[in-house]
């Protein structure tokens, strides 16, 4: 089982001398990478569905990964998630190529479609097109990152008669992640995707999202994509060996972790490297 660690860029995280001492700690005791969180904008004041108060800080992810892969050596660095349809894909794709260079082949691409509409509306971007605009954009990309001579002509994005070097490091690009626990959603794993991520999600969670891709293979009549998915969830609570195990057996490869600080701890910095210590002790990494 592969463990990463979520959020990084997030709250009192998210600040330069807390981001490298927790990255450094997670990749000393052995764990496989980390990622980030994101949204633009909070909703002001906090209403649901928005997840976040207003005044929560988070960095943008971009800018994140590409600090994280200047404080690492080994530790693999996913977005989790991009909300693909907040961004230009032409502009994405150089900055996600550029990380990938820049951290010899670290990166994931974690996308997902994002649920809260204010954020989209603020961004200028019809929520009712948001589903469109990311298997659009995933595929805009993937055209930018793969092709010699990139061409593609989609609904939001036209691409012909340019190139855009450097390639990305990892061949033939890094694996794309889908996010998101609908139907929808795992059709586009299926359709789009390299790997799934489920958040926040129990074990009986896990299990009926990965039947879901099962069937979503199914439907689109290709059975085989499920077992080329890597599938990735943040688990709900506390994680023990023995969680770890069920999840295996489960079918799921890696387990991202939410931090959670060590009480007692003097600084957060110091908190979050116990919880990571004793985790990896835990878990025998």
């Amino acid at each position: 089982m592969k463990i990463g660690l979520f959020g990084f860029n997030n709250g009192p995280l998210g600040i330069p001398e807390n981001i490298s001492a927790v990255l450094q700690s997670a990749e000393a005791a052995g764990f496989e990478s980390a990622w980030t969180g994101e949204h633009i904008v909070a909703i002001d004041p906090q209403t649901p569905p928005s997840p976040i108060a207003a005044e929560f800080p988070m960095l943008d992810t971009v800018a994140s990964l590409a600090f994280a892969a200047g404080q690492t050596k080994s530790l693999k660095l996913g977005s989790g998630i991009i909300l693909l349809a907040q961004r230009n894909p032409v502009v994405l794709a150089k900055e996600l190529s550029s990380i990938d260079v820049l951290s010899n082949g670290r990166l994931i691409f974690g996308v997902g479609v994002g649920y809260v509409e204010r954020e989209f509306e603020v961004i200028g971007v019809p929520f009712a097109e948001r589903g469109p605009r990311v298997d659009d954009h995933i595929e805009a990309i993937r055209a930018l990152w793969t092709q010699e001579q990139p061409a593609f002509d989609g609904k939001f994005t036209q691409i012909q008669g340019v190139k855009q070097k450097p390639a990305p490091l990892q061949q033939p690009h890094p694996p794309i992640v889908i996010g998101g626990m609908s139907p929808v959603a795992y059709r586009r794993a299926i359709a789009h995707g390299d790997g799934w991520y489920g958040f926040n999600q129990s074990e009986e969670a896990a299990a009926a999202s990965i039947a879901g891709l099962k069937t979503a293979a199914l439907e689109c009549g290709e059975p085989a994509r499920f077992d080329e998915l890597e599938i990735s969830v943040t688990p709900h609570g506390t994680i023990t060996a023995e969680r770890v195990a069920h999840f295996a057996g489960l079918g799921v490869d890696r387990l991202i972790l939410l931090p959670q600080p060590t009480s007692g701890a003097s600084t957060l910095a110091d908190g979050m490297r116990r919880f990571i210590e004793t985790t990896a002790t835990e878990l025998n990494l």
